[in-house]
C-alpha cells in the first residue's frame, strides 16, 4: 500500500509519498508555467450554459487561481474551508442557487489532490495519513475538535479515499525532523499554519519516539493578515467613517470590515441583501468614495489579489525593517510604507498567546527550557522575526532549527504512513 501523507491546510496543501528506502517525494503542481509543491486550498466555481442548460464548473488549487484571474465575469472563489470545520452552524452555503455542504466543497479539492498524486506517482491512492491541528479553528471543546475531524474524514471519503488515519500536524513535523537525526533528542515543534498554531514536546531519535504533550491556539497566519488589512486597507474602504441618517451622524457598520479582514470570507458578502445595504450606506456616507471602493472590492471578488498584496508585505517585513504595501486594480489603489515595528505592535496580542501557549506546554510537561535540545519551527509564520524571538528568548538562537517550512508536515505524514 503506498505510504501517502496529505497536509490539507487552511491556505496551502501538499501531498507526499514515502518510499521503502525512506526517500520522500512531493507532488508537484503547475502554476503559471512553473512547478510548485504547495497547492492553494481553494475552490473556484462558475455557472455556464451547455446545450441550453445551466451547469456548474469548478477548478481547484493552481488551476482555480489561473481560471479566476483570467475570467472577465468572476464566479465564486471559496478559500480557507478548513477553518469552518468546527462550526456547527455552517453546514452548507449557497452556490448559484443550490446549497452545498462544507464536506462536498472540501472533497472537490481533495479529489484533485488525489488525482494529481496518482498521475505523478503512477499509483492508485485510496488511503493516506492526514494532518490535523491540535485544536481546529473555532473549537472550544474536545467534542468540537472531534466534530471537525469527523467532517474532514467524511470529506476524504467523498473524495475517494477508503481509509484515512489522522496525525497531529506538529507530531508529523517531528517525524520529518526525526528522519534527519542520528541521536536521540528532546525537541519542541512549532507548527504555524494559516488558521492554527500548534506546539509539541517529543522525545525523538533512532531509539526513542515519545510524545510528552501538545498545545495549540486557533490563530496563525490568517490572524496576522487580518491585522494588516485592519490597519492598512479597511480605513481606505470606509472603516471608522460616518454616515448621515435621519439628521443623525452614525458609524458605518463595522461587521462588514470584520469579513474583509478574513479575506476568505469576502465572497460571502456578495449577497443581494449586503450589496443593497452597502449601496444605501454609500448614498448616506460622509465619504462615499470609500464605500464605493468597498463595493467594488466585494463585487469584483478581489480577495485573492488583496491576499497576495498582504502576503508580500508580510514576507518583505520578515526580511527588512520596513516595506512597501501596494494594492492596485484601477479603482482601489493603495500604496504606503509599513514599519516592522508597527506590524509587531498590531500582532502583539497574538504573540502573547503564542508565549502563553509555549510556556503552558513546558509547565504542563514539567520540562524547563534548558532540557529542550532543539526547537523545530515550520509553517509560513515561522519566518516572522517576532515569532522566532519567542523561541530564541526561551531556548537560545543556536537551538532553533528550520527547513522545508511549507512541506515538512506532509513529509512527516508520509513517513508515518510508511511506518504504520
Amino acid at each position: 500500500m503506498p505510504a501517502i501523507g496529505i497536509d490539507f491546510g487552511t491556505t496551502n496543501s501538499s501531498v507526499a509519498l514515502a518510499r521503502n528506502s525512506g526517500e520522500v517525494e512531493l507532488t508537484s503542481f503547475s502554476l503559471f508555467g512553473a512547478l510548485t509543491d504547495s497547492y492553494r486550498s481553494l475552490l473556484y466555481l462558475e455557472q455556464a450554459k451547455e446545450s441550453g442548460r445551466e451547469v456548474l464548473k469548478s477548478w481547484t488549487g493552481p488551476a482555480g487561481i489561473e481560471r479566476y484571474l483570467e475570467a472577465e465575469n468572476k464566479g465564486r472563489l471559496i478559500q480557507s474551508l478548513k477553518s469552518f470545520l468546527s462550526s456547527r452552524t455552517l453546514n452548507t452555503t449557497e452556490v448559484f442557487g443550490r446549497r452545498r455542504t462544507l464536506e462536498e466543497l472540501i472533497a472537490r479539492i481533495l479529489t484533485d489532490l488525489r488525482h494529481a498524486a496518482e498521475q505523478q506517482f503512477g499509483i492508485s491512492v485510496q488511503s493516506a495519513v492526514v494532518g490535523r491541528p491540535v485544536r481546529f479553528v473555532g473549537a472550544e471543546t474536545g467534542d468540537d475538535d472531534q466534530y471537525a475531524e469527523d467532517r474532514l474524514a467524511s470529506a476524504f471519503r467523498a473524495a475517494g479515499f477508503k481509509t484515512v488515519a489522522f496525525e497531529m500536524e506538529p507530531v508529523a513535523a517531528a517525524h520529518y525532523y526525526e528522519s534527519t537525526l542520528d541521536r536521540d533528542e528532546l525537541i519542541m515543534i512549532g507548527d504555524f499554519g494559516g488558521g492554527t498554531s500548534d506546539f509539541s514536546l517529543i522525545h525523538v531519535g533512532p531509539t526513542s519516539h515519545r510524545l510528552l504533550g501538545n498545545a495549540g491556539v486557533g490563530i496563525a497566519g490568517d490572524a496576522f493578515d487580518a491585522k494588516i488589512v485592519r490597519n492598512l486597507v479597511s480605513p481606505v474602504l470606509g472603516a471608522g467613517t460616518s454616515l448621515r441618517s435621519m439628521h443623525k451622524i452614525l458609524p458605518v457598520p463595522v461587521w462588514v470590515y470584520a469579513k474583509v479582514e478574513k479575506w476568505h470570507h469576502l465572497s460571502f458578502l456578495r449577497t443581494k441583501e449586503t450589496m443593497n445595504m452597502l449601496r444605501t450606506v454609500e448614498a448616506q456616507a460622509v465619504e462615499p468614495e470609500k464605500i464605493a471602493a468597498l463595493l467594488h472590492l466585494i463585487r469584483e471578488d478581489l480577495g485573492y489579489q488583496l491576499h497576495r498584496s498582504v502576503q508580500k508585505v508580510k514576507c518583505d517585513l520578515s526580511a527588512h525593517p520596513d516595506a512597501n504595501f501596494h494594492f492596485e486594480d484601477g479603482v482601489v489603489n493603495l500604496e504606503t510604507q509599513v514599519k516592522r515595528s508597527s506590524f509587531e505592535g498590531w500582532i502583539a496580542d497574538e504573540l502573547q498567546q503564542f508565549r502563553d501557549c509555549v510556556d503552558g506546554l513546558l509547565k504542563t510537561c514539567a520540562v524547563p527550557p534548558s532540557q529542550v535540545d532543539k526547537v523545530f519551527l515550520t509553517g509560513g509564520s515561522s519566518f516572522v522575526p517576532a515569532v522566532r524571538r519567542i523561541f530564541e528568548e526561551r531556548f537560545g538562537a543556536d537551538r532553533i532549527q528550520t527547513g522545508n517550512e511549507f512541506t515538512s508536515v506532509a513529509r512527516g505524514l508520509a513517513l508515518k504512513a510508511l511506518r504504520s
